[in-house]
């Protein structure tokens, strides 16, 4: 836990780089992590009404593989899920369904592009409504404030040390649209970076049969027309060796490469699951 370490600030490291709505919003949910009742209710509220809506939206198409290699979910350690990238959902439904077995208890973070999310009054309401701040930190696309991240980097890493955080982490980087859902895009050291700084458990998860419309998504669901969505957890990583190197974007990209490997092969299980056939 990093009691001792000042938290790093984006909204100093932002100046004059971030807008007024943008400064807002960072200002507005960084305030929910301080202990009070604020943070507790988020919790609750990410627990209760978030993950259950999820739940129930994807229930009857979902089949959940490897759930025996997952550890206990201590309520006071932070653990972090990486997982391959094909829908805007991979993530909540893997979180969705941890709730509802009862074993995931912490505050659900996932860093959100900036551009909509944090950029505009919708976005927050959105962030808000949809899944109770769980969008956090901001991830900034443009190149003149990509320095930004490294700063959003820091302080997912200093909120998983402090403990009782889980967040959910893409180590592709962005979303794959190609044709073939087991081909994975290029490792980012931006996971690896996180992961290196900090002890969290490390918990790698395949995800495949979801799709980009929510509507349709849910729909589908009820209707029985969905493909059917798995998901595929694995044992948790061993980054002993790799968080003993000295920090370097080498190593964070050597991180990043491990958790993917990981991940590749939980999708040739999936694969197995699904007799073969990708999703749709």
């Amino acid at each position: 836990m990093r009691e001792t370490e000042s938290r790093p600030d984006l909204l100093a490291a932002g100046g004059q780089q971030l807008t007024p709505i943008e400064r807002w919003q960072i200002a507005t949910i960084r305030r929910t992590f301080e202990p009070g009742i604020t943070h507790e209710a988020i919790r609750w509220f990410q627990r209760t009404v978030g993950a259950t809506w999820i739940d129930v939206a994807t229930s009857r198409l979902r089949t959940v593989h490897g759930a025996e290699r997952l550890p206990a979910l201590e309520g006071g350690r932070s653990y972090v899920c990486v997982a391959n990238h094909r829908s805007f959902f991979d993530l909540y439904v893997v979180t969705s369904w941890l709730v509802s077995t009862g074993r995931l208890r912490q505050r659900i973070l996932f860093p959100v592009r900036a551009n909509f999310f944090y950029d505009t009054v919708p976005g927050f309401f959105v962030n808000g409504v949809m899944s109770f701040f769980a969008m956090y930190p901001p991830i900034f696309r443009e190149r003149p404030r990509a320095p930004l991240n490294l700063t959003s980097l820091d302080e997912l890493t200093w909120l998983l040390d402090r403990g009782g955080t889980f967040t959910g982490i893409h180590p592709e980087g962005t979303r794959g649209t190609g044709q073939d859902p087991y081909e994975l895009l290029p490792a980012q050291s931006g996971v690896g970076r996180i992961l290196h700084g900090t002890g969290a458990v490390v918990l790698p998860v395949f995800v495949n049969g979801l799709c980009n419309d929510i509507v349709r998504q849910v729909r589908s669901n009820f209707d029985g027309t969905g493909d059917p969505i798995h998901i595929v957890f694995g044992e948790p990583l061993d980054l002993t060796e790799l968080r003993a190197r000295p920090g370097s974007p080498r190593t964070y990209k050597l991180i990043a490469e491990r958790c993917l490997d990981a991940i590749r092969a939980l999708g040739a299980e999936e694969r197995t699951h699904r007799g073969g056939r990708g999703a749709r």
